[in-house]
């Protein structure tokens, strides 16, 4: 093609697209979206959208970078039946060829309103909110899969009028204002495009709303749970006073929230994609449907529940400069993962032990585990530092599969939790007591509640304020630390703050004191993780089990033997203490049947965290209740 005749035409797209911008920008842009859930049950929403438009050419977006989920996975192909019309006729339009999320059309003359239709499958087919989000009892809502938003204009700027559509029976939660409801049908208050993709709805047939707002705390919290059976949804006593804790252990730590209310949104169901995914005035976490039943999955969600609201202050009102992207269309810079995730990885646990929903001995294990993971099981350390792993987010896999202990993944999660921890107990030395990580998170945090409100940062901003604290080399910390290839976890907080990592034979307890090996957890004995049926999950390179030819995707068949189980597995570990004999495992790889030797006699092999003497108790003052404390 002709070189100027291309450069001519991308000048005269871009001038038209300019041109649009600027009609709209100078006359107020609300748009109305109806979503219809009333046929979630039968996995599809429908979308029907009013847009003031001009005539001329037009570029509508499908949301594609979705925040809080660091990549483009707008689940664009879930959408079906699209229809843009006007005066009653339809009009043609079609896809950009080097972005499926964008499409062109032309809006004839005289016509002042543009019409859009179009279906939202539920096929489950994607991850995070696009993962599977409807059941026959239940839907989590995200309103950006179910609109379109015109080109060249920032979210902020643009006003939708939301109404949503629902079973006659179902109800609902969400920090949307209500202007009124009717019926099958809720309309809520007009509001901009990024406060909407904000605002999540979870509605279903069995519903209620938890109060947990703190005594003499002004600002409304409360839990809203919506589960597939009217057992999921009830809650003991004991977990609405930890959560109403945890509110005000939140509200001391940061100093003050940053949002009118806040609604904790738990969906309780074996039907939808587990994750939690942050909002600034809400969460969308997903978890088991008898998670509230049980005192493993009570401890499961507290967890949880706790990461996602921190993330109200750090990822949604604190956000790094380059995740600050003013429409959904433009990529993310994820460099700096390792503070938006790695912080709330490190603040969460924190919180469910200061409300004690986690109990002392619970962190402490929970910290045991992660610099477990981050040491021996993890080898892909001697490769690939911290710092990629939040580099390369975007293009991360996602499912990371089996080979995760060599490749790595998401690690600026775990590693960040010891990384922070460790800036927490330096902040502690350098100043010989006198400061503390509060010090810092109320000052980074801080400031007047004014609502729902970003205010980005950069790298140096965040050493700055750490420096104002505690003076000290922040930002040769923060290079040593994220460009490390040790083979070792980086454990430094956890012996700064009086406690060291061993291993001995007694597997950890679960929340109802009793031991708990999981089904085949052998990973930091033969570097081996086996599912019920014995299939590898995880093999540990350079462990025990790998050099003697085990790797994921196999499936253990017998152990000495004898057909397998996770009980013959632990049973083998610890007779291999008392004789000389290896370990014969039968695999089947690829349908062909092999036999692998295990030379292995150090018996099981499980983390915990043991005092060190002579040295101050950091770590269980860091998971003390500060309430009442300076």
């Amino acid at each position: 093609m002709n070189s100027i005749r291309t450069r001519l035409s991308i000048l005269v797209f871009v001038f038209a697209m300019l041109c649009v911008a600027s009609l709209f920008a100078q006359s107020p842009l609300t748009i109305n979206l109806t979503v219809d859930a009333t046929r979630a049950p039968q996995k599809i929403l429908h979308t029907h959208m009013v847009m003031p438009v001009k005539p001329g050419p037009l570029t509508v977006y499908y949301p594609k970078w979705i925040p809080g989920e660091h990549m483009a996975s707008g689940p664009v192909g879930n959408v079906a039946g699209l229809k843009f019309s006007a005066a009653g006729k339809t009009l043609p339009w079609r896809r950009d060829l080097l972005d499926a999320y964008t499409f062109h059309l032309d809006v004839p003359p005289g016509v002042e309103l543009l019409e859009v239709d179009f279906d939202f499958i539920e096929s489950g087919g994607g991850v995070f909110s696009s993962g599977r989000s409807a059941t026959d009892k239940l839907v989590v809502v995200s309103w950006n899969q179910n609109l379109l938003y015109p080109g060249g204009i920032p979210a902020e700027k643009i006003s939708f009028k939301p109404t949503l559509r629902l079973p006659l029976t179902w109800k609902f939660g969400t920090p949307l204002p209500v202007e009124k409801v009717e019926d099958d049908q809720v309309a809520f208050q007009p509001l901009s495009l990024d406060s909407l993709v904000d605002s999540p709805v979870i509605a279903g047939e069995y519903y209620r709303a938890v109060d947990i707002t703190p005594p003499n705390e002004p600002i409304h919290h409360e839990i809203d749970l919506v589960g597939d059976s009217a057992a999921a949804i009830e809650m003991t006593p004991e977990m609405q006073k930890g959560l109403t804790r945890m509110v005000a252990e939140a509200l001391n730590l940061f100093g003050t929230p940053h949002y009118r209310d806040y609604h904790f949104l738990l969906t309780l169901s074996d039907n939808v994609e587990h994750f939690g995914l942050e909002h600034h005035e809400s969460d969308d976490s997903r978890t088991g449907e008898r998670d509230l039943l049980t005192p493993d999955g009570r401890r499961e969600v507290a967890g949880l529940l706790g990461h996602e609201f921190v993330h109200s202050w750090n990822g949604k009102f604190r956000r790094p400069a380059d995740l600050s992207v003013p429409y959904y269309e433009a990529p993310m810079k994820t460099d700096l993962l390792w503070v938006y995730e790695g912080l709330t990885s490190y603040l969460g646990p924190l919180l469910a032990a200061r409300s004690g929903l986690w109990t002392a001995a619970q962190y402490r294990e929970d910290l045991a585990t992660t610099a477990a993971q981050m040491g021996p099981g993890r080898p892909g350390r001697t490769w690939r530092p911290l710092q990629d792993t939040a580099d390369a987010e975007p293009g991360e896999p996602t499912d990371p599969g089996t080979w995760l202990n060599w490749e790595r993944g998401v690690d600026y999660y775990p590693e960040g939790d010891l990384l922070w921890l460790e800036v927490a107990t330096l902040i502690h030395d350098q100043t010989h007591g006198q400061k503390s990580f509060e010090d810092f998170a109320r000052t980074f945090y801080g400031g007047p509640n004014q609502g729902p409100e970003l205010k980005p940062y950069t790298f140096d901003d965040l050493v700055r304020a750490l420096q104002a604290v505690a003076p000290y080399d922040w930002a040769g910390y923060f290079h040593d630390r994220l460009t490390s290839i040790s083979s070792g976890a980086p454990v430094g907080g956890i012996d700064a703050g009086g406690w060291r990592v061993e291993y001995t034979g007694k597997p950890p307890e679960s929340p109802d004191g009793e031991e708990s090996v999981g089904n085949g957890n052998a990973i930091y004995s033969l570097g081996l993780r086996l599912g019920a049926n014995g299939t590898v999950q995880d093999s540990v390179v350079g462990g025990p089990a790998y050099l003697a030819g085990i790797t994921p995707g196999m499936q253990v068949m017998a152990i000495n033997d004898r057909a397998y189980t996770p009980d013959l597995l632990h049973d083998a570990l610890k007779a291999g203490v008392r004789n000389d004999q290896p370990l014969r495992f039968l695999v089947l790889n690829d349908k062909y049947y092999k036999t692998c030797t295990v030379n292995y006699h150090g018996g099981e092999r499980y983390p915990h965290l043991a005092r060190v003497d002579g040295k101050p108790d950091i770590l269980d003052d860091l998971a003390k209740p500060l309430l009442g404390q300076k």
